[in-house]
């Protein structure tokens, strides 16, 4: 069964480098990196816990006790959609703009209202907890002045994957280059 959220399609299996956006619909949203082995096995362990929940729930089921079956299925339902949910966490883009996903948000915003995505040395969360290290971050600055942070260097995709982020953040550059520019400019 294939899993589109953990492919990057052919971003990195392109041989010829002159692609910068080597996708062929530009109008639907990928992430343009492969998710890092944290985020992979937080969501490995989390739908481990689930299945054990789901055990649970049919001996209990089994038992008798269908509230408590109803409720330990519930639990598991949710533990698998956080789950899923943590695997589609990071930044994805398209010809319309970006999105950053987050656990319990998505924020999306055009590209016409982006100014400028660079990488910027700023304090970064490490693996998303309060603790801050110093560290890089890549940010899609609005047009209002705001910044919105897209990827850092130690959150889970990332972590002691320098080479990964350093090639995540290009991609993003590049979409954010070509599409932020005039339709007139992009077609010469």
């Amino acid at each position: 069964m294939p899993l589109p959220f953990l492919t990057a399609d052919r971003a990195f299996d392109a041989t010829n480098e002159d692609v910068a956006l080597p996708f062929d619909d530009h109008d639907q949203w990928r992430r343009p990196y492969r998710p890092g082995p944290w985020r992979v096995v937080a969501a490995a362990l989390l739908l481990l816990l689930a299945s054990f929940v789901l055990l649970a729930a049919m001996i209990i089921a089994f038992a008798g006790a269908v509230p408590g079956a109803t409720l330990c299925l519930g639990l598991a339902l949710v533990v698998i959609a956080v789950a899923l949910r943590l695997l589609r966490v990071g930044a994805w883009v398209s010809r319309h703009g970006v999105r950053r996903v987050a656990l319990l948000r998505t924020t999306t915003v055009a590209w016409d209202r982006i100014t400028a995505v660079r990488t910027v040395q700023q304090p970064v969360r490490w693996l998303g907890l309060p603790r801050t290290v110093q560290g890089q971050a890549l940010v899609a600055v609005r047009r209002k002045g705001e910044a919105l942070p897209l990827l850092t260097d130690h959150n889970a995709d990332f972590l002691a994957r320098t080479e990964a982020f350093d090639r995540a953040a290009d991609t993003v550059e590049v979409w954010g280059d070509e599409y932020r520019r005039p339709e007139e400019q992009r077609r010469h």
